[in-house]
């Protein structure tokens, strides 16, 4: 039995297609084992978003040749190169690494690893040295709710990919360069594979996409000549999935992430008042606030629709969570414009936030853009963002002491409330023993920067000490 071990990098998008990986190795009889140094095959499921991910998974690969080297297994030992730098640097890793890999694969092929890998054990590489590549020029994939998948997140929360591809052009995105054109599921698929998870004990559901408020917009008619759909009335959207998703019977949350501004409407934002099992939590990526930056930037959105927004979600969506992301150091940005976006997250105080310092990356629009600024400009308006947004995060933070709050249960002593994400937001801390797994009603005690401290509800101060002292 051929033994594979997978690395996977990146984010919950590039995880999900690890997960189709796996299943379809369980499914040819191969056994997927933990430890590389164990395995007869090592895959390294890559992600080319930023330069830091793309040193990342050079160095994971690299790494990896090495470790076969030590263990003078490199020749038994294969490597295959998968996902988004494998479908953006094919031709050229090919080339590169012609010692190191023995096959690169693209985001289209993550159902065809198996048959990849027997055909690489067939294949006698000493009359041909140079890595296969199996990469397709463009990438049309999407998978369906029947697609053999073995789940990698712990049993009680999950991630449904909704849709692929994106059509925004955003100038300092590969994304569509790499994962093709905007597709969505079905909403029959999603609904299906939803209510398999549910039935499975997944007490969290976290909808996933390039551009999840864009779902079955793909669908609709189109004016001649014209990127912009007719009406709602002509196809499917996200709000009708959300309210089949909440009809589902069982007790669990559904999470949004990965919302673009441009298309969130007020149908949706009354959708999600009315479904209770959609977490009061929306991830909104907005980037700038200044109109010249989101100009350059082609975000499709203004400085006042993104606040007029903000404004609609909050007054329609009573103790909504509002996580988003801005871009720091992008080409020709000013003073003002920095002192535009600190005035906004002063005013608008996001619940969650992250800031990231602009990558030139190979290929977009904005890499050939004049005015580049150097990394010390960058360094420093992150460094003054993120401490403004520490500050804030305080004042949210103590807002919630002496609040009742419904969580889930990470793992023994760390839980999750409504408005913290897996991975990417803060914790709640709770006795250890709460369930694993299962939701909890706590009381916040206290707080420190993005995190909060619990008891279970109804348990007084005092015992909260002595179960916090027995950890």
């Amino acid at each position: 039995m051929i033994k594979v071990s997978l690395i996977s990098l990146g984010c919950a998008k590039n995880l999900v297609d690890s997960e189709i990986m796996v299943g379809h190795l369980h499914k040819a009889g191969m056994a997927v084992v933990p430890d590389a140094e164990k395995a007869d095959v090592v895959i390294v499921n890559t992600c080319s978003f930023i330069d830091s991910s793309k040193e990342e998974s050079i160095g994971h690969i690299l790494e990896v040749h090495q470790n076969r080297g030590l263990r003078k297994r490199r020749k038994e030992q294969k490597l295959i190169v998968a996902g988004c730098m494998s479908q953006r640097f094919s031709k050229d890793l090919s080339g590169e690494l012609t010692h190191e890999v023995d096959a690169f694969i693209g985001l289209d092929q993550v159902t065809q690893v198996a048959p990849i890998i027997e055909q690489i054990y067939e294949k006698e590489r000493g009359k041909n040295p140079t890595p296969d590549n199996f990469v397709t020029a463009k990438s049309t994939y999407i998978p369906d709710y029947d697609t053999p998948r073995f789940r990698l997140t712990p049993r009680h929360f999950a991630y449904i990919k909704i849709a692929e591809g994106c059509n925004h052009p955003c100038t300092f995105c590969i994304i569509p360069q790499i994962r093709g054109r905007h597709r969505s599921r079905t909403v029959e698929s999603v609904v299906a594979e939803a209510r398999q998870l549910v039935a499975e004990g997944v007490r969290e559901i976290n909808l996933i996409s390039q551009d999840t408020t864009f779902f079955g917009m793909d669908t609709w008619e189109q004016r001649p000549n014209s990127r912009t759909p007719v009406d709602s009335t002509r196809g499917t959207a996200l709000t009708t999935l959300l309210r089949q998703l909440n009809a589902i019977e069982g007790d669990f949350w559904i999470r949004l992430l990965y919302t673009h501004p441009a298309h969130w409407s007020d149908e949706l934002i009354r959708t999600i008042a009315e479904c209770p099992k959609v977490a009061r939590y929306i991830d909104i990526p907005l980037q700038h606030i200044s109109d010249a930056m989101l100009g350059r930037m082609q975000r499709e959105t203004s400085g006042e629709y993104i606040r007029n927004l903000i404004g609609r979600i909050r007054a329609g969506i009573p103790g909504i969570a509002i996580r988003t992301t801005f871009i720091v150091g992008f080409p020709a940005e000013t003073d003002a414009d920095v002192d535009e976006l600190c005035g906004f997250i002063s005013e608008t105080k996001f619940e969650r936030l992250g800031v990231f310092r602009y990558s030139q990356e190979e290929g977009t629009r904005a890499a050939k853009m004049d005015d580049q600024l150097p990394s010390k400009v960058k360094e420093a308006r992150w460094h003054r963002t993120m401490a403004l947004q520490k500050e804030i995060a305080s004042e949210v933070s103590a807002s919630y002491v002496g609040r009742k709050l419904r969580v889930l249960v990470e793992e023994p002593g760390v839980a999750r409330g409504e408005a913290d994400a897996p991975d990417i937001d803060g914790r709640v801390y709770v006795p250890r023993s709460l369930p694993v797994g299962e939701f909890a009603e706590v009381t916040i005690t206290g707080y420190r920067d993005y995190d909060l401290l619990a008891l279970p509800a109804g348990q007084q101060p005092a015992e909260y000490k002595v179960a916090r002292q027995a950890q």
